[in-house]
């Protein structure tokens, strides 16, 4: 690590020393690293820097490397730096304060306290029922936090797989009847009267548990901004369970969720309302992110029948 950086994270904790320590993970297409640091002469022991370094050459898994893709990674890094600088959030949808964000050039570096120091040192590859409701109130009382709020210096649509970010994966789609539909789904979203700031990326990865599973925390905010709530609710019950668990359980989960939400939304939001909107985008929320998969990466385990039924009763509703 260069000793500009190793300056900028000494200054920012008050600390004498520090020393890297594990890499946590390569950021997606080699675009740089999160590494865990430990600090020596300060009350904090550890930090967490995410380290983007723009590559020559990308090296995309699913071959999507682009000047487009390029240009919309670039972006969600500049959009996470705002997020951490400008916005906050509480107890309620814990996430990992910002110490410090510099920009040098084609290099980025974002100092965040060390979840796992503050007691969100779990992390979990499936999950049982307790851990899936705890992820859910997470967001419920997130998108409760921004119901209504502009998401200035963020994505205007937020998630990573929104329609106008993604021309070359609706152009690869076979399933012509969803191509065509693909932009009506959008903009129904789009036109929802109840909006908030979505994660946009919320994934069982990007969830940090307490010991018990009660309690989490999110990070990764590099495609947060406006849009439904569903987009968040449908994305993170997509990523830790099979079609057949999200047939049995998913009503269930969604009283839940929405439970939780009521609980938190301001009282003067018409509450009855929110939640017959975006019960009704549910579907058409899971149907959006089916046909990104489907130009994407059309082998994905993802598409599979469920996703399939919900969106052939969205395309009926098209018709009607």
């Amino acid at each position: 690590m260069k000793q500009e950086y190793q300056d900028l994270i000494l200054q920012t904790c008050g600390a004498s020393s520090l020393r890297v320590g594990a890499k946590i993970q390569t950021l997606w297409s080699g675009y740089g690293e999160i590494v865990r640091l430990h600090l020596e002469g300060c009350g904090r022991p550890s930090v967490v820097v995410k380290h983007v370094k723009f590559p020559e050459e990308a090296e995309h898994p699913g071959g999507w490397n682009t000047n487009l893709s390029h240009a919309r990674k670039v972006r969600s890094y500049q959009v996470e730096t705002h997020w951490y600088q400008n916005y906050s959030t509480n107890q309620s949808c814990r996430i990992p304060a910002c110490l410090a964000a510099r920009s040098y050039g084609d290099e980025m570096l974002i100092v965040l306290e060390d979840l796992d120091v503050e007691g969100y040192d779990q992390r979990r590859t499936s999950l049982k029922d307790k851990e899936i409701r705890a992820c859910l109130s997470w967001l419920a009382h997130f998108h409760a936090l921004f119901l209504g709020v502009t998401p200035e210096g963020l994505w205007p649509v937020g998630t990573y797989w929104h329609l106008e970010t993604r021309p070359d994966e609706l152009e690869a789609m076979d399933d012509a009847e969803l191509k065509a539909a693909a932009g009506d789904i959008d903009r129904i979203l789009n036109e929802c009267h109840f909006k908030t700031i979505v994660h946009g990326d919320a994934k069982l990865a990007n969830f940090c548990f307490s010991k018990s599973g009660l309690e989490v925390a999110a990070v990764d905010f590099q495609y947060v901004g406006g849009g439904c709530g569903m987009k968040d609710v449908v994305y993170f019950l997509g990523s830790c369970m099979d079609e057949r668990e999200c047939d049995k359980r998913v009503p269930g989960l969604l009283d839940h969720y929405f439970s939780e939400l009521k609980a938190f939304v301001n009282k003067d939001v018409n509450f009855n309302a929110l939640e017959k909107e975006w019960r009704e985008m549910f579907a058409f929320a899971w149907t959006d992110f089916h046909r990104f998969l489907l130009g994407w990466m059309p082998g994905h385990w993802k598409i599979n029948q469920y996703s399939k039924q919900l969106t052939r009763e969205v395309l009926r509703k098209l018709k009607q």
